[in-house]
């Protein structure tokens, strides 16, 4: 029913199944759908009948469908800030020194996020899409304050402001490219065990695609922390051998 039907003065009313609606229950149910149905099966139709409303109840809690994807940004990070809290990164033990290094303090904010990243990887393109759609005053705050947390960290641990912006830089571009790397669609028919009719490969011209058919299998397996990690320190010039930006090997800037 149209809002002509509802008659004037009237709104879809935001009381569902589970009581009355909120921008934080709006957005949880939107993740779940992503999460199960992926970004294509997100509307705002299918959203209202998984809360037990109708659709236009939805736009008080999010007025438009970038709104949504930018909310779904939002839980996305409020989630790994939550867990960076309830995680203390290397050196905070009781038997470690009272303040860690800035690479491992990026190492745990790196795994933390590939942690978030395996559990909603059907939000991790919005991580991109979004951030090349709306301008840094319009994202939301969880956002910000994970670009503050990295600029802090680097900051305190006494890098000049143009080896702050340089490392910021990579870390971002390593972290953001490597998740979507890792976690993009590969498999042609999942639930097919033979890595080859999984892939698809008998799609692939082998005369055009000879070196992609023979290294897709190997491409679909992830990398894993430990390329993370290792891409991390081989970006910033930690390995192989000493660096000027090593951890521990000199005071930085």
């Amino acid at each position: 029913m149209d809002q002509a039907e509802r008659g004037p003065g009237r709104r879809a009313g935001d009381k569902g199944r589970y009581g009355r609606l909120s921008r934080e229950r709006v957005l949880a149910s939107a993740l779940d759908v992503v999460d199960r149905d992926g970004l294509s099966g997100l509307s705002m139709r299918k959203l209202g009948a998984e809360l037990g409303v109708e659709a236009m109840a939805l736009y008080r809690y999010a007025p438009s469908k970038d709104a949504l994807l930018d909310g779904l940004v939002d839980v996305f990070c409020g989630e790994l800030d939550r867990n960076l809290e309830r995680t203390p990164p290397p050196g905070q033990g009781l038997e470690d020194p009272p303040t860690p290094d800035w690479l491992a303090r990026l190492h745990h904010i790196a795994l933390t996020a590939y942690g978030v990243a395996l559990l909603h990887p059907n939000v991790v393109p919005l991580l991109a899409t979004r951030l090349l759609s709306t301008p840094m005053a319009q994202r939301p705050l969880s956002v910000l304050r994970s670009d503050e947390r990295v600029l802090a960290l680097l900051h305190d641990a006494g890098f000049d402001d143009g080896e702050v912006l340089r490392i910021h830089r990579a870390f971002t571009a390593w972290l953001l490219g490597f998740l979507l790397v890792e976690l993009r669609a590969m498999d042609d028919q999942p639930d097919e065990p033979d890595p080859t009719i999984r892939l698809g490969l008998h799609r692939l011209p082998a005369r055009e695609l000879p070196r992609l058919r023979v290294t897709a299998v190997g491409m679909a397996e992830r990398g894993g922390p430990a390329e993370l990690a290792a891409g991390l320190e081989a970006l910033l010039g930690v390995a192989p051998g000493p660096s000027r930006l090593e951890a521990g090997s000199e005071e930085p800037g």
